[in-house]
This record gives structure tokens, sequence and C-alpha cells, in this order.
């Protein structure tokens, strides 16, 4: 367990409700109402916690899902740094780059870009592929995938260990811990086998 004044984007998510359990101290839990107001929010926060994230189905558009994934955690960011935050987790995806073809993969590894170019003293990013846990909400395309990479896990082997499905709570905890690591670089980017890790320690 650790103390620390910390604030959660996400918190009501399957990794952002994990996170709220493993903090204790002042947690700050940023629901849909409070993106209006975030400097007020993340008043005093020393590191900030962002599990946000939507589905091209439940957005709707392109445009909606970026809104979210994209826009919405970069306003969390952008405030955190303003608000003098120095450490900043961020939940991005497997395969997230600036470049890539696909346009959710691309997204996330825009994100990734500029969240990091704000310049926090230390950024975990961590890039799960499908997350296992109870959800609130029913994803049937996403349940089959991770069905299907369950029944495949024995061939995800090599380069293909990171899309192995994974835990929320593993993820969380990896968050967690990697945040607080001693002598950390200031930028660690867990994939698969590395967020077991960090969940551990």
């Amino acid at each position: 367990m650790t103390t620390r004044s910390a604030v959660v984007a996400g918190a009501s998510g399957l990794v952002g409700s994990q996170v709220v359990t493993l903090l204790s101290g002042k947690v700050v839990r940023l629901g849909r109402s409070d993106y209006e107001s975030l400097d007020a929010h993340l008043e005093g926060a020393t590191e900030v916690y962002a599990c946000l994230g939507t589905t091209m189905k439940k957005a709707g558009s392109e445009e909606a899902f970026r809104a979210v994934d994209y826009g919405l955690t970069l306003a969390v960011a952008k405030a955190a740094r303003a608000a003098g935050a120095t450490r900043f987790a961020l939940v991005s995806s497997v395969g997230a780059s600036p470049n890539a073809s696909n346009f959710y993969y691309r997204v996330k590894g825009e994100t990734e870009r500029d969240v990091e170019a704000l310049g926090f003293e230390r950024l975990v990013i961590v890039r799960p592929s499908f997350l296992l846990g109870a959800r609130s909400e029913s994803r049937p395309g996403e349940t089959a995938g991770i069905l299907a990479t369950r029944a495949l896990s024995f061939a995800l082997v090599g380069g293909w260990r990171k899309y192995r499905a994974i835990d929320a709570k593993v993820v969380a905890a990896a968050m967690v811990a990697a945040m607080s690591a001693p002598d950390a670089p200031a930028k660690r980017v867990l994939e698969h086998d590395d967020i077991v890790t960090a969940s551990a320690s």
C-alpha cells in the first residue's frame, strides 16, 4: 500500500477501479462529470493515473473515439502538468504507434507521444492486450478476442507473448509499483511480461 496524493482518471473503469483499491491516502477519483473542471480536481496532486478509454462501437465514430482516448487523456495530462504533478501513468495498448496504419493503434501511439512531450519527471506507459476482469458493460467483440487469445495462449511465445490477455488487477498493480520504483528511468514502457514482473514488485 502507498500513501500519496493521487488522481485516477477513469476510476470507474476496469483498470482504474483496481488502481484506486491499491492506493491509500488522498485519492481523487475523476468521473465523467469532473472533466470540465480538471484544474480544481488536480490541485495538489503529485501523481496521476490515466485509465481512460472507450471502444469504436461505444463511441460511434472515429472522431468520438479520438475525443476520449486522445483528447480527454491529453487534457488530463496537461492539467496535471500545470498543477505541478510530476508523475503520470497511462494505460495504452499493445501495438501503439503514431505511425500505425490501424486507427486504434495510431491514436494510442499519438497519445503516448504527446503525453511524453509534456515532460513529466516520471512517465509510466502500460501496453496490455485484452484485459481480463468483470466489466459493467458488455463488449462482445472484445470477449471474442479474449477467448481466442486464451485458447491460443500456448502459441503466443517470443515476440507474440505481448498479445496474451492479462488481468486488469495485474495491470493496475504494475502501474502503482512502477510509479514508486526507486531509480526508475524517466520513461518506462511496460508490455505483457514487464507488466507481470512489475506487478509482483
